[in-house]
């Protein structure tokens, strides 16, 4: 395994030669570079080592048939490497330019998309969604009247304000998902016929209005197909398809050509990652990435890999801007990474509550606001994950992103938890000792 240590104009230039390498599907599988700002905290070779040895452990031990993990500090790559296979059953190395099934990494794209038509004037954020999906207007919320008898009739209440985009954004609309909780309200999302046949968007929306909500609106946050329902937005305000929209302003634009609802280019087929047979699932009627499909779910449909994300990541990083190009204004992306359902909103975390409690949630990301216990993790940290393991957070504090592509549902959340320790660990911002 090849590795490069670079310093100055030079050394950057190997890097930037070795990774358009690195994405592209060459070799070599990893990349070290010291970042350029010697006044902010690095990562040395022995800590880079040590996230290694980590990813290398879980695969070395049969708990991931292979991952990608790639560290980016000061706009440059300062680790990235590939771990194990891509497919248990062809033993293919995994190798960068591998694509993923990111499911709820997708949420932050589409939010993304979202708020450039909230620049551009064509969405507002208090605007009622039955502005953009008229099926809304009647939405009601299912409240649930338990009996003796472990009955649970529902309820129907009128709302007491529309649902806006605000709410689709930071999931306070009242929608839910049906594959956690057990309100009757939530085993209504689980009916499989909620996702039977071949929907596009408008479809999918006008099934969802038909539901009943589970809150009011803007009461209590609530995990949800929240952001497929702003994906219908974005179509109607933007009169396209969100794939051709989400294509045109972002995906072409920022260098990223494997990122789409499904792969349609049979010759990429082999580079898909597979899960070991029995860590395999379908979430929310997502299918196989390789099955066309007119639904083009921004909650979890989406397919892409490290190199691409990473771009997007960049962006917002960068305040709005990557290559001299604006894809949003730096407010816009400061309002998106901020705390939007803080104590002064009322608005309720419940124990389903997946952003844990040091954080809240902004515009499609987690947001940190206050460290975990006995840590000195930075505030202001976004991020988010899919079901299928994969993550990434953006540090701006750091100015740091990493992203970490897998295909073990099961794993991911350890694995989440136990990389993001070790990097902080690493730059001086671990467990306390007092």
């Amino acid at each position: 395994m090849k590795r490069w240590r670079t310093d100055g104009t030079a050394g950057r230039c190997l890097v930037a030669a070795a990774l358009a390498l690195l994405f592209l599907g060459g070799s070599p599988h990893e990349v070290w570079a010291e970042p350029t700002a010697p006044d902010a905290p690095t990562f040395s070779r022995a800590a880079l080592d040590r996230i290694g040895d980590y990813v290398r452990n879980e695969v070395a031990t049969g708990k991931i048939p292979g991952a990608v993990l790639l560290i980016q500090q000061h706009g440059k790559p300062v680790y990235l490497e590939s771990f194990g296979v891509r497919d248990p059953a062809t033993g293919q190395p995994m190798t960068p330019d591998t694509i993923f099934q990111i499911y709820s990494m997708s949420k932050a794209v589409t939010s993304v998309a979202a708020m450039m038509l909230v620049d551009d004037g064509k969405l507002a954020l208090d605007d009622p969604v039955s502005k953009y999906i008229r099926a809304f207007a009647d939405a009601k919320v299912g409240v649930d009247l338990s009996d003796e008898a472990g009955q649970y009739p529902l309820k129907l209440e009128p709302l007491k304000r529309p649902i806006t985009i605000r709410d689709l954004l930071r999931h306070t609309s009242g929608i839910t998902y049906g594959f956690f909780g057990e309100t009757a309200v939530q085993k209504l999302y689980a009916n499989p016929q909620l996702y039977a046949g071949d929907f596009d968007n408008a479809e999918f929306a006008d099934r969802i209005a038909i539901l009943p909500l589970a809150d009011q609106p803007a009461t209590r946050w609530n995990y949800s197909h929240s952001t497929d329902v702003l994906g219908r937005v974005v179509e109607v305000a933007s009169g396209q398809a969100l794939f051709q929209f989400e294509k045109q302003r972002l995906f072409d634009p920022l260098g990223m050509p494997d990122t789409a609802y499904y792969v349609a280019d049979q010759a990429k087929w082999p580079r898909i990652a597979q899960a070991f047979p029995v860590d395999r699932f379908r979430v929310a009627g997502i299918k196989e990435p390789t099955v066309a499909r007119r639904w083009e779910s921004g909650g979890a449909g989406l397919v892409s890999t490290v190199g691409d994300y990473a771009r997007f990541l960049q962006m917002l990083l960068n305040g709005g801007e990557l290559d001299g190009k604006r894809y949003l204004k730096p407010e816009t992306v400061a309002l998106m990474t901020s705390d939007q359902i803080g104590p002064e909103t009322g608005i309720i975390h419940d124990p389903f509550y997946f952003p844990g409690p040091s954080s809240g949630f902004g515009l499609g990301f987690a947001v940190r606001t206050s460290p975990p216990p006995n840590t000195t993790w930075p505030l202001g940290e976004y991020r988010w994950d899919g079901a299928g393991g994969s993550f990434y957070f953006v540090d701006p504090k750091d100015d740091m992103l990493v992203v970490f592509m897998v295909q073990a549902p099961t794993q991911g959340g350890r694995i989440q938890l136990a990389l993001k320790t070790i990097m902080y660990e690493a730059l001086g911002k671990g467990l306390r000792k007092d």
